[in-house]
C-alpha cells in the first residue's frame, strides 16, 4: 500500500459517499412529500420500484460498458448522470416528472456500486483488499447517516428541495476531481494493450520506489492471455455457480436493507410521530449503518468474507425478529440500530467484496453488473409487499419477512459460498473458464 493507492480509494470513496448521499435522499424526502400531500404510501412504492429500476438498468450497463470501454470512462460516466438528474430533481414540477428523473438518477447511481468496488478489488493487494473494500464501505454507508443529518437539519427548516442541491453539487464536484483517474492496468492488459498497462504500472513503481523497496514479483502475476468472452460465460458449467451465488448476495443485500432503511421514516410518521421526531429516529439508526463496515473493514482479512457473510446475515436474522417483538420506541431504536448495522456490515462483505471477487478481469464487471441487476430487480417489487404487509398485518410482519431473507442467505453461503480471502485475483479464476470459447483480440 503507499500514497497511490490512498488516492485511488479517496477518489473512489468520495464518489460512493454522494452515491450513497443521492440513494438514501429518498428515504427522508418521501416522508416529506407524505406529510405535503404530493404523495402517498402507494405513490411511495411506485416512486421506490422505478428507482431500483433505473439502478438495475444502471448495474448491467455498466458492467457492459466497463469490461468493454474501460473502467476509468464508465465510472467517470455514471457521475455525470447521477449528479446531473439530481440538480434537475431540485426544479421537479409535479411528483411524476420527480420520479421519472429518479429512474435517470438511479442508472448513474447503480453504475457507481458496480465501477467503484470494481476499480478497488483491482488495483489493492490481496493482503488488504478485504480491508479496503471494507473501508469504501465504511464511507459509502456513512453516507446514509450522513443523508439522515442533512434532512434532518435542512427539510424541516427548508423542505426537500435543497436535499437535491447538495447531492447534485456534491456529485459533480467528485467528477471532476476524477478526470485524472489512472485506467485499471488489469483490464488494459486483458484487452492486449500491454504498453498501456506497463506505463501506468511503471508511474506506480516510481512512485513507491521513491519512498520504499519495492516488494518482489508474486509468482504468477499476469494472466499472459489476452482474450474477450462473450457475457454468456457467466452461464457456463464453470462460472454458472459463482454467478448465482453472486445474485444471491445482491438479493439479500439489496431487499434486505431497502426493504428497511427506505421506509423507516414513514413508518414512523405513519405511527403518528412529527416528520422531525421521524427523521430524528431515522438518524439514530441509521447510524448503525456507519458502524456496521467498520466492523468489516476490521475482520475482513482475519476471517474471510465467506465466514463474515455466514455470521453477519445470523445476526441480522436474530435482530429482525426482536425489532418485531419490540416495535415500542425504545426498542425501535436498539434492535433498529443493530438491524441496519448488521445490514450494512453485510453488504460490505457481500456485495462490496465478496461479487468482484468471483469474477476474473476479462468479465469482472459485466459478473457484478448481472448480479446487482438482478438484486436491484427484486427491489421493484419489495415496496408493493412492504405496504401489503404493514398495511395487513403492521411491522412485525415486514420484519418476518426481512428476517427470512436474511436466514436463507446463511444456509445458502454456508452451503454453497467459497473463501476468497487473502487470495490474488488471478488464483481465484474459475476452473476451465477458458472453455467459454473466448475470441482472441489482437495483439
Amino acid at each position: 500500500m503507499s500514497a497511490f493507492h490512498w488516492r485511488i480509494l479517496t477518489l473512489v470513496g468520495a464518489g460512493m459517499f454522494f452515491d450513497g448521499f443521492d440513494n438514501q435522499m429518498a428515504s427522508s424526502v418521501l416522508g416529506k412529500l407524505v406529510q405535503e400531500g404530493w404523495s402517498d404510501m402507494q405513490t411511495n412504492a411506485h416512486f421506490i420500484s422505478v428507482t431500483f429500476a433505473g439502478l438495475a438498468v444502471g448495474a448491467l450497463s455498466t458492467g457492459i460498458i466497463g469490461d468493454k470501454y474501460g473502467r476509468r470512462f464508465a465510472y467517470q460516466f455514471n457521475l455525470a448522470i447521477f449528479g446531473t438528474m439530481c440538480l434537475a430533481s431540485m426544479l421537479a414540477p409535479s411528483m411524476t416528472v420527480l420520479t421519472i428523473l429518479r429512474f435517470f438518477m438511479g442508472i448513474g447511481i447503480g453504475a457507481e456500486y458496480v465501477v467503484g468496488y470494481g476499480m478497488v478489488c483491482e488495483f489493492v493487494p490481496p493482503q488488504k483488499r478485504g480491508w479496503a473494500l471494507g473501508l469504501i464501505s465504511v464511507v459509502s454507508m456513512s453516507s446514509t447517516f450522513g443523508v439522515n443529518l442533512v434532512a434532518l437539519l435542512v427539510i424541516p427548516a427548508f423542505g426537500w428541495r435543497p436535499m437535491y442541491l447538495v447531492g447534485g453539487i456534491g456529485a459533480l464536484w467528485v467528477w471532476f476531481l476524477r478526470r485524472k483517474m489512472p485506467e485499471s492496468p488489469r483490464w488494459l492488459e486483458s484487452r492486449g494493450r500491454y504498453e498501456e498497462a506497463e506505463a501506468i504500472m511503471t508511474e506506480i513503481e516510481a512512485e513507491v520506489a521513491s519512498v520504499q523497496p519495492l516488494p518482489p514479483v508474486p509468482p504468477g502475476a499476469g494472466t499472459g492471455v489476452t482474450q474477450t468472452v462473450p457475457i454468456s460465460v457467466l452461464f457456463t458449467r464453470p462460472v454458472i455457480g459463482r454467478t448465482l451465488l453472486a445474485m444471491a448476495v445482491c438479493i439479500t443485500c439489496l431487499m434486505g436493507s431497502y426493504s428497511f432503511s427506505y421506509w423507516v421514516p414513514t413508518f414512523f410518521i405513519k405511527s403518528g410521530m412529527s416528520v422531525t421526531k421521524s427523521l430524528s429516529y431515522a438518524t439514530f439508526q441509521a447510524f448503525g449503518s456507519s458502524l456496521g463496515p467498520v466492523v468489516g473493514m476490521l475482520l475482513s482479512d482475519r476471517i474471510g468474507r465467506r465466514r463474515g457473510i455466514l455470521w453477519t446475515t445470523l445476526a441480522c436474522g436474530v435482530f429482525g425478529l426482536l425489532y418485531s417483538q419490540f416495535p415500542t420506541a425504545n426498542g425501535a431504536l436498539v434492535f433498529g440500530f443493530l438491524l441496519q448495522g448488521g445490514m450494512s456490515l453485510m453488504i460490505g462483505f457481500g456485495l462490496a467484496a465478496y461479487t468482484p471477487e468471483l469474477f476474473p478481469t476479462e468479465y469482472r464487471f459485466r459478473g457484478a453488473g448481472v448480479a446487482q441487476m438482478v438484486g436491484r430487480l427484486s427491489v421493484i417489487v419489495s415496496p408493493y409487499i412492504v405496504v401489503s404487509l404493514f398495511d395487513n398485518y403492521g411491522l412485525p410482519a415486514v420484519l418476518y419477512a426481512i428476517s427470512g431473507l436474511y436466514l436463507a442467505m446463511a444456509v445458502g453461503i454456508m452451503v454453497f459460498g467459497i473463501e476468497t480471502n487473502q487470495r490474488s485475483l488471478e488464483a481465484l479464476a474459475p476452473d476451465g473458464e477458458t472453455t467459454a470459447t473466448p475470441e482472441t483480440l489482437p495483439a
